[in-house]
């Protein structure tokens, strides 16, 4: 990727170990070897959990005389909020989460759970690796006590149910779990459903049980997750594209020496890299094993229809986090660069 460049990996190097004398009282390590703990929700099977092995591998095979990385998947360490918590304290060294986690730290991160805040993948992946630009957001949360090294990719999300959604309408009264954030739930809410926030280890159990009706995420939730054992149609209404994002203890990242810091920074890029590839794979995967095997029937549904209905979600949003509007002006410059003559002549007769 083009964005990850050496020059960008020093300019995060030199802003991280300039506080180090201030809040740890100097850059130097211990010389016995340091247990690096790392907590994320997914599968050993999951691209996420395959990018963290690469970024054990990079620091281990560079620093491993000094560290040694253990990675608990399956929040073994607990949900996404608990993990955070336990990375504020320093109790784990770095956890893998989705921003919708970080909005009560920084609220700048809310935009990412903004509706049909992308035009295209392309402009996703574009916006997030672009790591001059990104590092001001990563470094948003310093006061919380952490900071964002990368980002992995989440997909896109839909919605999946026990019943069909075709439209909006389907889903009016369906009681649908989403991500712990007040624009998800707000989301959810204008579409027409009962939007129930929950920990997504729950899920599977909740569906089952008839709690929920359903959820919304990307297609490997349903496999790699199992939940297209419980909820059989999966409708492309792509609402969002939300990233994970992989969070390190402040203290312990401005305790490296710059050298350290900068294998540290360069194994979580190559992660990236790393998931990325395994994404794409598995997403194909996804969609013939759900289909296939576990009889997931996939609906491709007017997504304009969608999108309508949460206009509205969009402005309040800006109207209400003035954080959120550099940033979402910036995604916007670059959605307008993926859009194609036809997009652009549409686009052109709405603001008309």
């Amino acid at each position: 990727m083009k964005a990850l460049k050496k020059a960008s990996i020093l300019m995060l190097a030199a802003g991280i170990v300039l506080g180090c004398s201030l809040l740890s009282g100097g850059c130097g390590m211990k010389s016995e070897k340091r247990i690096v703990r790392i907590a994320h929700s997914q599968s050993e099977t999951h691209p996420e959990h395959l990018g963290l092995l690469k970024f054990k591998e990079y620091i281990e095979e560079n620093l491993g005389d000094k560290y040694e990385v253990q990675i608990y998947p399956n929040e073994l360490l607990g949900g996404q909020t608990k993990v955070i918590e336990l990375a504020q304290t320093g109790a784990i060294d770095f956890v893998l989460v989705g921003t919708p986690n970080l909005e009560n730290f920084a609220d700048v991160y809310e935009v990412f759970s903004m509706p049909y805040l992308f035009t295209s993948e392309e402009a996703y992946h574009s916006v997030m690796n672009d790591v001059d630009y990104m590092q001001q957001v990563y470094r948003s949360t310093d006061e919380a006590g952490f900071q964002v090294l990368t980002w992995y990719n989440a997909g896109t999300r839909s919605f999946y149910s026990k019943t069909p959604v075709h439209t909006p309408d389907d889903l009016k009264g369906l009681k649908m779990r989403v991500q712990q954030s007040p624009a998800s739930v707000n989301m959810c809410n204008a579409f027409g459903a009962a939007a129930s926030p929950m920990s997504f280890g729950e899920v599977y159990t909740a569906i089952q049980q008839g709690v929920i009706d359903g959820a919304e995420n990307n297609e490997l939730a349903l496999t790699n997750n199992k939940h297209g054992e419980v909820a059989k149609y999966y409708a492309y209404n792509k609402h969002q594209m939300v990233p994970d994002v992989l969070v390190g203890n402040l203290k312990f990242l401005q305790g490296l020496s710059e050298e350290d810091y900068l294998i540290f920074q360069e194994a979580a890029l190559i992660s990236t890299e790393e998931e990325l590839i395994e994404w794409e794979k598995q997403i194909e995967e996804a969609k013939e094993t759900a289909e296939n095997d576990m009889g997931v029937e996939f609906i491709d549904v007017d997504v304009q229809l969608f999108k309508d209905k949460v206009a509205n979600v969009q402005n309040d949003m800006l109207t209400e986090n003035e954080s959120i509007r550099d940033l979402y002006d910036h995604i916007q410059e670059i959605n307008e660069t993926y859009l194609d003559a036809s997009e652009k002549s549409e686009a052109s007769k709405e603001e008309k």
